[in-house]
């Protein structure tokens, strides 16, 4: 599919790097054309290297092929995100003061925009009207999400996150899929995502690199198959999947405390979040300072370990536990190993096993997964999108139940 991606000027436009990827490595041939302004934020270079083709600005270039009107005509669909106020407004107006807009004028196929811009900005009356003209005309306008803005500000406008952004663009062109089956119709479930930090003082903290994304596919999966979904979350910065409860929480023993109040209610314990093994073994309650050229020595404890506790008191009759294994190989064992000797140790009824570090599974955009049950056997795999993952690891849990 011939897809246009138009960026804008504004701080979200690093995000739509991630939104090119996704949008090319599913396989789309997708032609991007920034304004001048998002320029200052994100360079030709690299839009040229990501999409593969030659990028500009301008409606005077590779004047012959008339890019001002052959982009939008052959385009399938075109996604421009961030749009900023500016960009809004020029769009509402029918400008065509750029190749973004013009292309704008001339598309005849979706045309889908992220909006980002500071929430006094998105609220103004201006603002809303051009929105409200945009949509009126047929064009697909996302809510802005809630969240940290430029600076410190905070409230709606953040750009919505690549895949979400993705997802609601290829929705538009791509045949619809049945919905998915209600097999978890009613079923309390608990899900927990993200990472906990461990402070070592006001200003610093121990943690790790988990994003939140797998565990919030799971939350969003399970809500759409209709179960009742409790997510409880760790330092995540993505929009609550719609229909589930969020709890949030910072460390590791904020989690395990919501975890197990939540799990007394839950036919399901899905246990996603990078649980950190190890706290400082106290906290400074004033920020730690260099002592000339001492080196620092931290001491560490262990923190519970919240999946083998919930194996074995199985909070509620029946309760189907879940828990995650993010493994890297070393000398002794390969990932898969490890997650055996953890699936042993565990004993949780399912152990999903991923692999992790130098650009797997944290923070990426798709998983590769080994399902383990108690006995350590494999008993599915899944690779793809953390979407299709979320649905494997619920299909294991249907099987199990």
């Amino acid at each position: 599919m011939r897809i246009v991606l138009g960026v804008s000027g504004g701080i979200a436009a690093y995000k739509s790097a991630l939104l090119l990827r996704l949008l090319t490595e599913a396989g789309h041939d997708v032609r991007v054309v920034p304004t001048r302004a998002s320029l200052e934020f994100v360079g030709l270079a690299t839009w040229e290297a990501l999409s593969g083709h030659p990028v500009s600005t301008e409606v005077f270039e590779d004047v012959p092929h008339v890019p001002h009107v052959s982009l939008g005509k052959s385009a399938d669909l075109v996604v421009v995100a961030p749009a900023t106020a500016d960009l809004l407004s020029r769009a509402a107006t029918g400008r065509a003061d750029d190749l973004l807009t013009a292309t704008l004028l001339t598309a005849r196929c979706p045309v889908l925009v992220a909006p980002a811009m500071h929430t006094e900005m998105w609220e103004h009356p201006a603002t809303v009207a051009n929105v409200r003209t945009l949509r009126e005309r047929g064009v697909h306008v996302l809510e802005p999400a809630s969240g940290r803005l430029t600076g410190a500000d905070t409230g709606p406008g953040r750009m919505p996150d690549p895949e979400v952004v993705a997802a609601a663009a290829l929705a538009l062109v791509e045949p619809a899929e049945p919905s998915p089956a209600q097999d978890l119709a009613g079923m309390p479930v608990v899900v927990s995502a993200g990472g906990p930090r461990e402070p070592l003082d006001p200003v610093r903290y121990l943690g790790n690199r988990s994003s939140g994304r797998q565990g919030y596919a799971l939350a969003r999966a399970a809500r759409a198959r209709g179960a009742r979904v409790t997510l409880v979350t760790a330092n995540v910065a993505l929009p609550v999947p719609e229909g589930v409860e969020a709890l949030p929480v910072e460390t590791t023993e904020q989690l395990r405390d919501a975890v197990r109040a939540a799990a007394k209610d839950a036919d399901v314990v899905v246990m996603a979040a990078a649980v950190a093994d190890f706290r400082p073994a106290s906290s400074a309650t004033s920020k730690i300072k260099k002592s000339g050229g001492d080196p620092l020595v931290l001491r560490l404890g262990q923190n519970p370990d919240i999946l083998a506790e919930l194996a074995a008191e199985r909070l509620r009759p029946g309760q189907v536990v879940v828990g995650f294994a993010a493994e890297t190989g070393d000398d002794g064992a390969s990932v898969l190993e490890h997650g055996r000797a953890k699936a042993l140790r565990k004993r949780a009824d399912l152990l999903v096993v991923n692999a992790v570090g130098a650009g797997r599974g944290f923070g990426t955009a798709d998983n590769d997964i080994t399902i383990l049950d108690r006995d350590a056997e494999v008993v599915a795999t899944a690779s793809g999108s953390k979407d299709v993952v979320a649905d494997r690891v619920w299909d294991a849990v249907l099987a199990h139940l």
